[in-house]
Parts: structure tokens; C-alpha cells; sequence
């Protein structure tokens, strides 16, 4: 079974290579400054003894106050795990690096996190929606998206 490495631990060793980029761990996660996604990510994965290789997943989460990004990494030589994530305040021209450089899988992952959320991955070789169509008004999941009759959707007058 996989290992989920301490968020402390991890954090530290980032700390140690790139002084300030771990703000916060606690017990499974680590969160990093947004200005730092792509030396921590290259550091992860080119440290030998984290070794992490694969990126499992990315996803985006609103909380109104400001947007985290969830990165799940995983090390199969070392079988172990971590999830990196960062915040990004503000609501208007979000933008972070993008890790395809390091992990090729983040293509698409990417993409959907812009087309559905507005986070725009800075270096990403083709940032454009993937599951709407170009042109599209806003990005659907976040909390402030107003619909087409320019009106905030709310879950409970939606038809379903």
C-alpha cells in the first residue's frame, strides 16, 4: 500500500532546498507559495529520495476568499505520496506556473482548471478550454459565475 509522507516533513525539505516556499503542512499536506508551484515541483520531482515521478491529479476548489489548487503526487519507485497545494487570492487575473515541464500529465488537467475555474497556468504549451467551447462567457464552477441571464446561479434554482 502506498505511504502518505508526514505534510511536516515534506515541508521542511522544501524549506531546506527553497527557503520560504512551504507556508503551512499539517499532517498529510503541504502548501506552497503559487509564485513557487514550479521549483517545488521541480524539486520534488528530481529529488532523489522523494522522487516524485507522477502527478496524479489537479484540481481547483472556490472559496470565495481565494482559490486553492490540489496537486497529488506520487513517488512509485519509493511508494509513497503527498498532496501540495497553494492559495491564490483574488478573483481576478489568477495565474500560476504550469508543471507540464515536469509532469506531461498535467495537460489536460490544466486546461480544465482554466476553462472551469479562471486559474490561468502561466508556460502551459496550449491554454485553451477544453470542455467548452472558445469563447465561452466565464468559468461555470466558480462560485461568483453569473449565467447567461446575467444572474449568480445558485444551486437550489437550478432546475435538476
Amino acid at each position: 500500500m502506498t505511504r502518505a509522507l508526514q505534510g511536516s516533513s515534506v515541508a521542511s525539505r522544501i524549506n531546506e532546498s527553497i527557503p520560504g516556499a512551504a507556508t503551512d503542512s499539517n499532517q498529510t499536506d503541504v502548501w506552497v507559495s503559487p509564485q513557487s508551484i514550479l521549483e517545488v515541483a521541480t524539486f520534488l520531482n528530481g529529488d532523489d529520495a522523494l522522487d516524485f515521478s507522477f502527478l496524479t491529479s489537479i484540481t481547483s476548489i472556490d472559496y470565495i476568499e481565494y482559490f486553492e489548487l490540489v496537486y497529488r503526487l506520487l513517488s512509485m519507485r519509493n511508494n509513497h505520496s503527498v498532496v501540495i497545494k497553494s492559495r491564490c487570492y483574488g478573483r481576478e487575473d489568477l495565474s500560476v506556473s504550469s508543471v507540464t515541464s515536469i509532469w506531461q500529465g498535467a495537460d489536460f488537467q490544466e486546461r480544465e482548471v482554466w476553462d472551469l475555474m479562471g486559474i490561468r497556468f502561466d508556460g502551459h504549451p496550449n491554454l485553451k478550454r477544453i470542455l467548452l467551447w472558445e469563447g465561452f462567457p466565464g468559468h461555470p464552477l466558480r462560485k461568483d459565475y453569473l449565467g447567461q441571464d446575467g444572474e449568480m446561479q445558485r444551486p437550489e434554482d437550478l432546475d435538476v
